[in-house]
């Protein structure tokens, strides 16, 4: 089981309204807030996720845990079987989604665009954590649509993301 104990905080920047103790009391959660962990391979960023959605459930609080390429290739899978509603109505019950290694994986058209629309639905909803390697410059290489990407990251983005 992965916890904070011994996590190294140092490598950590934070937006001048957010802190360790903001992030890791879960206050974020409260206000339906998003949190971005981008930065280089092997910095931690999945071990912190699923620390902070390990507390979540232990609050009693509904989360959803997914590598991208993972809920993408489920999310075609059910588009296909006609089960992409049914679906999408569980994860809306999820207080938290985590969304790890975003950018990991080009996505087709139609994978960017199933992700795009998770997230577009639970926009201030629900909190979401999104761990990436990638700067924003740089996902619309991954999503393969300038106008798509700059949607999603106004999505993700919002002026009391943490």
């Amino acid at each position: 089981m992965k916890t904070l104990d011994g996590y190294d905080f140092t490598a950590v920047t934070f937006p001048v309204h957010c802190s360790q103790e903001y992030l890791t009391d879960l206050a974020f959660l409260e206000r339906q807030e998003n949190v971005m962990m981008l930065g280089k391979v092997g910095t931690g960023k999945t071990h912190l996720a699923t620390v902070l959605g390990v507390e979540a459930c232990r609050q009693g609080r509904e989360v959803r845990f997914f590598r991208v390429h993972d809920l993408v290739a489920l999310l075609q899978e059910k588009y296909r079987t006609g089960t992409l509603n049914r679906f999408l109505g569980e994860l809306q019950k999820a207080e938290l989604l985590i969304l790890d290694e975003m950018g990991f994986v080009p996505f087709h058209k139609d994978g960017a665009e199933l992700i795009f629309h998770v997230i577009s639905e639970g926009y201030e909803q629900r909190s979401v954590i999104v761990t990436s390697n990638l700067e924003f410059g740089q996902w619309n290489t991954v999503f393969g649509d300038a106008r798509l990407t700059a949607a999603l990251v106004d999505r993700l983005v919002t002026t009391h993301t943490c």
